[in-house]
Parts: structure tokens; C-alpha cells; sequence
């Protein structure tokens, strides 16, 4: 009994016309070109079968080794350097880390079925979710920005907790300036939008979410305030400002969080940065490496970013804005600190409301009708203020926690 010969669909394909010949339906010449080579191969593919039968047209290296295969000592050396120095790395991020570290060139394939087999990675299965259409990107450099905070342990808890902020430009998806900084704040913003315009210039429309810092909440609706300070910042340098209604709708922005929350961390982890000033000083490099590879060339090579005008005093536009009251003998309180108006008409002033510009780090200005006035501090300290923050804060703030004292053992009350 013949034993049973296992073939593959182009060798089945093979003995087919290996028994046209047998019976003369076709000629040597036809054979060849049925199977696709010249007539000198189809002659020794005739000769081997003649030979061996069925067996001579299956292929030799069947059940052999590649000539290629990787040596297990390098597999042996990859997998323990996955295990230690690479713990948590995806198969893309440890092959180029492989090659750039350690002069180990393996493909991203290959390291995925290594650790799949050693259990170091689990193949993600795709999920079900809702599907939102695809928006065209923008057209030019600067029409569109999206921007976003990603509160995140950056250094795996070799410092505090920290938030990423940056901008991501629509139409190249790259990343136009970032910082770490400790929360998200309206003054966290107006660094990373001050440090884009010096750059680049002003854009034509921001694209963010729904934070306080960019929309008016309930209570300042009820007060009649329509506009935030940021928000009045940008109306003031004429940019757009678009609150996205869900975090797809400025998904570029979103998968770019995701993209650094996988690289940055473990970059910075592999060069020991363990503060957010290391990890700022940083960032110009990161941010060149990701955008060089990861960003896109924009469909119109024309810049749309505008030149900042005469008007455009940045210092000025970034100063918040409060009216008050001053009182009859020409003071006003700010921050819990009194002021008091110094003017040769102090009469004029009784009961006016002025403006009280300030930023933080500098001395305040105060106006009325456009013009400065000189004051000089009543009081230091009048009143503390309660600080007020907003959901995103108080995620971040420290907890004071009060401790019992046990009395003593012949304590009254006890």
C-alpha cells in the first residue's frame, strides 16, 4: 500500500499535468507554459517525477528549517531584554528600540509572536463600538487646531501626577507645542497659546472640548457672563473657538494622548527624566522624532497662520478682567489684598466701577474708562479666599488629613 503523499495546491497542480503527459494530452512545450517556467525547467520537474513519482514534486524544504531563521541565542537575548529593560513595550515601540539600543534588528511581526508565545502580550481583539464618520482633514497648516489635556501619571510615580497639554495641527497632525504642567488650567493654556503664536502666528480656529476654561458654566450664565477668559483672549486675537460635542469629534487630538501616553513614558523612563521640568526640557526632541515620523504633508503647502498685528500686545490681551467697585474713600479689595486710589480728584472717583487687570506673577493695572490709575496697597491681607476649583483640579489636589489625638489614660473623658 502506497503511503500517502501531502501536497500543496501548486505541486496537486504539478501532478496534474505530469499525467496529461503520461497519457500525450500535452506536449512538453504546452506543459511549461501551463505551468508558468521555461521548457529546461519543465524538462527536470518531467525527469524528478519520472524519477520519484508523486514525491518528486513535492518541494525539498518541506519540514525543514528557514536558511533565514533567527538563532535561537538571538531569540534567547531579545526575549530576555523584552523581560527586563522592555517590560511593558508593544512589539512596534521594541523592535525600533531593539535596532536604536541595541543593534538587534528584528521585525515588529516577529517580536509579537515571540512574546504571544512567551505570554508577554495578548492579541487585542477588535470591539464593537459605534462608528462615527470620517471629517476631511483641513487643508492648510494652521486652519484648524485641536487642543487637549491628558491628566496622566507621565512618570510612573517617580514624581506627582501631572497633565499634558498641546495642540495638534488638523491638517499635518502634528504637534505644534506641548508642556507638562500640574493641572488643566486657564493660565496652562494661555502659556501653550502664547508659545504657538510667538511660533508660528495666530490660527484661524482652535478646536477644543467643553472645560471651564473654554465655555461658560451654569452659575457665570447666571451672573450674565457669556465669555471666559480664555475664550476672550482668542476673540481678541481673531481666532475661532469650536467646543467639540464628544471626544471623537477631535479624535486626532485624543489618539495623540494615547500615542504619548505609550511612547513618552517609556522614552523618558529609558533616559531617566523623572520631573516635569526634565520632562519639559525634553519635549522639543520628542515632539521633532514624533512629528518627523507620524505627520503628514498638508494637502495646501500654503501657511494659514495670520502675523501678529500692532494691536496684538500679548501682555495686555492675557490680562484678566474684573470690574469693582471703589468705595467712597477711593478703595477696592482684589484677591483679598486692599488697594487704595491715589488721584488729585478723589470726588470723581467715589462709587465708580473700574477695571482691575491682572496676571499671575505681576503687578496688577487698574483703569477707568481706558485710563490708568495710580494706587498704591491698603492692606495686606484683608480676607483669605476660599479657592475655587473645578472637577479636573481637585482630582490633583492634595488632601489634608486630620489625625486623633488618643487621650491619655486618665483623661476625664475617657
Amino acid at each position: 500500500m502506497t503511503e500517502e503523499v501531502k501536497m500543496s495546491v501548486k505541486e496537486a497542480n504539478r501532478l496534474s499535468i505530469m499525467r496529461q503527459l503520461d497519457k500525450k494530452i500535452l506536449t512538453i512545450k504546452k506543459a511549461s507554459e501551463e505551468l508558468g517556467v521555461c521548457i529546461r525547467q519543465a524538462q527536470r520537474i518531467r525527469k524528478r517525477y519520472l524519477k520519484e513519482a508523486e514525491q518528486g514534486l513535492v518541494s525539498k524544504k518541506r519540514g525543514k528549517p528557514s536558511n533565514r531563521k533567527i538563532s535561537e541565542g538571538v531569540r534567547n537575548n531579545v526575549i530576555d531584554l523584552l523581560r527586563t529593560t522592555y517590560t511593558d513595550f508593544g512589539p512596534t515601540l521594541a523592535s525600533e528600540k531593539l535596532a536604536e539600543r541595541n543593534g538587534i534588528k528584528v521585525s515588529d511581526e516577529t517580536i509579537r509572536k515571540w512574546l504571544i508565545e512567551e505570554k508577554l502580550w495578548k492579541s487585542k481583539k477588535k470591539q464593537n463600538t459605534r462608528v462615527y464618520q470620517r471629517r476631511t482633514r483641513r487643508s492648510r497648516f494652521g486652519e484648524l487646531l485641536q487642543g487637549d489635556g491628558s491628566p496622566h501619571d507621565w512618570f510612573e510615580g517617580r514624581s506627582e501626577k501631572c497633565t499634558l497639554v498641546q495642540f495638534v495641527d488638523d491638517a499635518t497632525g502634528k504637534t505644534t507645542v506641548a508642556q507638562f504642567v500640574p493641572t488643566e488650567t486657564t493660565q496652562a493654556y494661555l502659556a501653550l497659546l502664547k508659545a504657538h503664536l510667538e511660533k508660528y502666528g495666530r490660527p484661524i480656529d482652535l478646536y477644543v472640548d467643553k472645560h471651564a476654561v473654554f465655555r461658560v458654566n451654569r452659575e457665570e450664565l447666571k451672573k450674565g457672563t457669556g465669555i471666559t477668559h480664555f475664550g476672550r483672549v482668542v476673540k481678541d486675537l481673531e481666532i475661532g473657538l469650536i467646543c467639540a460635542n464628544s471626544p471623537q469629534a477631535k479624535g486626532r487630538v485624543e489618539r495623540k494622548n494615547a500615542l504619548f501616553q505609550d511612547r513618552l513614558i517609556k522614552e523618558m523612563r529609558l533616559r531617566g527624566i523623572n520631573t516635569l521640568d526634565e520632562g519639559n526640557l525634553f519635549l522639543p526632541e520628542f515632539l521633532e522624532e514624533i512629528n518627523n515620523r507620524f505627520g503628514k504633508e498638508a494637502a495646501n503647502q500654503e501657511d494659514a497662520h495670520r502675523v501678529l498685528r500692532k494691536q496684538d500686545n500679548l501682555e495686555r490681551i492675557f490680562f484678566q478682567r474684573l470690574t469693582r467697585k471703589l468705595s467712597k474713600d477711593l478703595i477696592l479689595q482684589h484677591e483679598g489684598i486692599s488697594y487704595l486710589i491715589q488721584t488729585k480728584t478723589p470726588n470723581r472717583l467715589r462709587h465708580v466701577t473700574v477695571e482691575v487687570l491682572y496676571i499671575k506673577g505681576k503687578p496688577i493695572e487698574i483703569e477707568y474708562k481706558g485710563k490708568k490709575l495710580a494706587y498704591k496697597k491698603w492692606a495686606e491681607v484683608a480676607y483669605e479666599q476660599p479657592k475655587i476649583a473645578d472637577s479636573k483640579e481637585i482630582a490633583f489636589s492634595k488632601r489634608i488629613i486630620i489625625t486623633k489625638k488618643k487621650p491619655v489614660k486618665h483623661h476625664p473623658w475617657r
